[in-house]
């Protein structure tokens, strides 16, 4: 095999209070195309990918280019640096014959990422929660739609990470705590009415709003009000995400958290939850 491609999807993670631990795969792809051939310049993410990889697969490295498509916007809160990192992964595993299993891949890639919530369900797919030895993952119901309001202004994670504060108060991380176990067992069950009022958390939401997103909390009422079980800022923006259990309420919750964020530019994307995860594209 001298070619391969990969398709990997998009993730929201954090859901809130699940700060660096929680997220959802969504049923928006990148395609990452690996192949053998010696590259005119080998991209940052791509070396990093192979340093990682060559030595644990215990195979002769081989030099390789990558090219990478899809509807995975950069820099938004939807995991587009997994879809790069785990599609160079699985498409190097594939081509050195698969020595690794998924976990150990997704290790590789969660160790570059620096942390798991995306890089577990962009590589499993469903819900996962990720931290410590194993991952906790459950399928999401073909009825669940994230409707995500994506902005027309990219956030880096680095910079988002910056305003957070050293310490925070220990009732409102209690809280925080209760409403991530709340919204894991909702995934766990499918008991998905328990997601209203688990989405507020003291951890990062309140201090991204004030320093990046001023509109977050109105876009959020307003999808409530539309009808959403609730609303979080996906991963560490700019994206915001509602999550409804109707499809039928899907658009309306849209055009309601269009109208709120009042941002030009800004678009909406209804998705389905993908419970795939990565796989070889066909």
């Amino acid at each position: 095999m001298n070619e391969v491609t990969i398709r990997v999807p998009a993730t929201t993670a954090n859901l809130g209070p699940g700060y660096d631990c929680l997220g959802v795969a969504m049923q928006i792809y990148n395609y990452v195309t690996v192949r053998r051939a010696a590259p005119a310049q080998l991209h940052p993410m791509a070396a990093e990918a192979a340093e990682v990889f060559f030595p644990v697969s215990g195979g002769q490295p081989f030099p390789f280019d990558w090219s990478i498509r899809g509807d995975v916007p950069r820099s938004r809160g939807m995991g587009s640096s997994v879809t790069v990192r785990l599609g160079l992964l699985h498409g190097l595993n594939e081509l050195a014959g698969r020595p690794l299993e998924p976990q150990q891949l997704f290790e590789l890639c969660a160790g570059l990422e620096g942390h798991p919530d995306n890089a577990a369900p962009g590589a499993f797919g469903g819900f996962t929660a990720a931290g410590g030895v194993k991952i906790a993952r459950f399928p999401v119901a073909a009825s669940i739609r994230f409707v995500l309001l994506i902005p027309d202004f990219e956030i880096a994670t680095p910079d988002a990470r910056k305003v957070l504060p050293a310490q925070i108060d220990r009732l409102g991380a209690a809280r925080s705590c209760a409403n991530a176990c709340r919204i894991t067992a909702a995934f766990a069950s499918q008991d998905y009415g328990l997601l209203r009022g688990a989405f507020e958390d003291s951890l990062h939401q309140p201090y991204r709003e004030r320093a990046l997103i001023p509109f977050l909390g109105a876009v959020i009422a307003a999808g409530e009000k539309a009808g959403a079980l609730g609303g979080f800022l996906s991963g560490s923006g700019s994206t915001i995400a509602c999550v409804t259990d109707d499809e039928a309420k899907a658009a309306a919750i849209g055009d309601a958290m269009l109208a709120a964020s009042n941002c030009p530019g800004a678009q909406v994307v209804i998705a389905a939850a993908d419970n795939g995860g990565t796989i070889v594209a066909v």
